[in-house]
């Protein structure tokens, strides 16, 4: 029996052509739903699309009702916009007003979102259910491996992770020496380490963890790490990242563990 048809709403970077890629070789049939203002279009120019803006909610469900759309899948990170810069149409009020001060929680959001979709008759799966090759694992990638040191900032790294994803904070910390340089928030992971660059401390650099928070809406809004991220830790002086295994994505991993040891980075998943 053949797969029902699926809704790939396409938010940034590659996470969005690899879905449907993946699904154009194994025959499934898509169709994406691309966002203004943050989908690239040569990304998926070559696979059936339409376009909406952030707030239009209604719009975007009406499309995948056409399209006989049945399951959907959200890729792609997306900026949290303001209220004032949304231009909202009648679902999309609706679903503010219904939501109410839960907006302001990350996690309260993407709950919400879920289960306004599954309310209109579509199954949200997460794509980590499509692309389980890239899915981070248990133990070292590459040649480098972390010392005791770096052991214990990444054990101090996860246990701040889970208090600052208790409150909806954020999914990435950055620790050099036992003392927390950084904690991420709205602006994402990559930014979290330009900051943190000129808090650099005399010695060894810092390390990167990222990890899930607890209790999160994981269809939508799992950790990924790639090429570009370890490129930025080695500029940033980082000597390296630790992944939640199991719980994030891994992107061109041969190009990053590649790059991560010429740089003598770790990239460990814990």
């Amino acid at each position: 029996m053949a797969a029902p048809k699926l809704g790939i709403v396409a938010g940034g970077g590659t996470l969005p052509a690899l879905l449907a890629k993946a699904c154009f070789e194994s025959n499934r049939e898509i169709f994406l739903l691309a966002i203004d203002g943050f989908t690239d279009f040569a990304m998926i120019k070559d696979f059936p699309h339409a376009w909406i803006g952030l707030g239009e909610g209604g719009k975007g469900i009406k499309i995948l009702t056409e399209q006989s759309v049945k399951e959907v899948v959200f890729a792609g990170p997306v900026r949290r916009p303001s209220l004032k810069e949304l231009k909202l149409d009648s679902w999309s009020i609706r679903f503010f007003t219904k939501l109410g001060k839960a907006w302001i929680g990350d996690d309260s959001l993407l709950s919400a979102i879920v289960s306004s979709l599954e309310q209109e008759g579509f199954k949200v799966i997460g794509p980590d259910k499509l692309l389980t090759d890239h899915i981070s694992v248990l133990g070292v990638y590459g040649q480098t491996s972390p010392n005791e040191n770096a052991l214990e900032d990444i054990q101090r790294g996860f246990n701040v992770l889970k208090q600052i994803g208790e409150l909806d904070i954020g999914q990435a910390a950055i620790v050099q020496h036992g003392v927390i340089l950084g904690i991420e928030g709205a602006e994402g992971t990559d930014e979290l380490m330009t900051r943190c660059a000129h808090l650099h401390r005399e010695g060894v650099g810092g390390v990167l963890v990222k990890g899930r928070k607890p209790g999160q809406e994981d269809r939508i809004d799992l950790p990924a790490i790639g090429l570009q991220t370890i490129q930025i830790a080695a500029k940033c002086k980082l000597q390296g990242i630790a992944i939640e295994a199991g719980g994030a994505f891994i992107f061109e991993r041969d190009k990053m563990t590649h790059f991560a040891d010429k740089s003598d980075l770790f990239v460990i998943g814990v």
